[in-house]
């Protein structure tokens, strides 16, 4: 499916005002281009989700806009602020939670946030930042003896202390236990409540699905689409998924015109397959079911691990690059 096909650069909640413009952006490191020319515009209060694998140009493309990487061609804003010429201006206006964040272990978490706040010539009150972050009872504490998900969220709270417009968040939730995972999503859901525009680049399917206005899917340094998440979702033009796995004996004989076979099947709207993973994609379950086993039980195919679901993320990753965003 063509890019151009997929962005829509209106946030869904109707807010017309761009913070973040990027046009061109493009990143080389010696004979590797991380990030490829790419456009996209973020609108002000909205939650952007860069998505994708590790190696998408993810993190680059946020280092790009926050400054803190040149560019090789391209530019970006922020606030109207450009990252080459106005950086100081753009750092005013920005917090980063960066990817891995060292931290001075020995500290309290109360010492590093005042340490943090003493950087700038205004900060927001420190108790309140540790209240909304869930660390009140860890005030006291080392920052060595946090738990991962606490870092995390110490992390956020020294990106919000200039109380910036714009918060990028790189990947917070990566190796977290989900109960931590959860905590950070509602976090990160009141940061947008309070006006914040938030940028989440993050290779967790559910995660964009639950969090982000519109996501921006990239692959090998591209944009490869650009759309709210249901949008993105609708573009399979199907609601439900059929998975299941053919028996390696039947993958092996099976004939090159398998998969438009299986799109033939009732109602099936389109068919893909990942070694011997066949996914069929519909909008009338039942009746698509029923015809795939009868379609097995004539061919004689043995399948297992059949399952039925709702279409994913994943799934229009899967359809737009022929891999699994957990295997890209």
């Amino acid at each position: 499916m063509a890019e151009s096909q997929l962005q829509h650069e209106t946030a869904p909640n109707g807010n017309h005002v761009p913070i973040i413009e990027v046009q061109g952006l493009l990143k080389r490191y010696e004979d590797h281009t991380a990030v490829k020319g790419i456009d996209f515009t973020v609108m002000q209060g909205e939650i952007f989700g860069l998505l994708g694998p590790n190696g998408a140009g993810k993190t680059t493309t946020m280092e790009m806009i926050e400054g803190l990487r040149k560019p090789d061609e391209g530019f970006a804003k922020v606030a109207g602020f450009d990252t080459l010429t106005s950086l100081n201006k753009v750092k005013e206006v920005i917090g980063v939670q960066l990817q891995s964040t060292s931290l001075f272990e020995l500290l309290t978490v109360r010492e590093i946030m005042n340490m943090y706040a003493s950087f700038y010539k205004k900060s927001l009150p420190v108790e309140p930042l540790l209240e909304q972050m869930l660390l009140t009872d860890k005030a006291k504490g080392r920052v060595k003896s946090l738990s991962g998900g606490q870092k995390q969220r110490l992390a956020i709270a020294l990106a919000l202390l200039n109380d910036p417009k714009v918060v990028f968040l790189d990947e917070p939730t990566t190796g977290l236990d989900p109960q931590a995972r959860r905590t950070l999503w509602d976090i990160v859901l009141r940061m947008k409540e309070q006006g914040k525009t938030i940028v989440l680049s993050t290779h967790y399917m559910d995660e964009a699905h639950v969090l982000c206005d519109r996501i921006c899917l990239m692959d090998q340094g591209r944009i490869i689409a650009l759309d709210t998440p249901r949008n993105l979702v609708r573009s399979l033009q199907s609601d439900s998924a059929i998975e299941f796995r053919l028996a390696a004996e039947t993958v092996q004989d099976a004939s090159d015109d398998l998969l438009r076979q299986l799109e033939q099947l009732d109602e099936v709207k389109q068919a893909d397959r990942r070694e011997d993973v066949f996914t069929l994609y519909t909008d009338h379950l039942q009746a698509s079911l029923l015809d795939f086993i009868q379609f097995a039980k004539e061919r004689e195919l043995s399948f297992s691990d059949l399952q039925t679901r709702t279409a994913t993320l994943e799934d229009v990753f899967l359809h737009m690059t022929g891999r699994s965003l957990r295997e890209a």
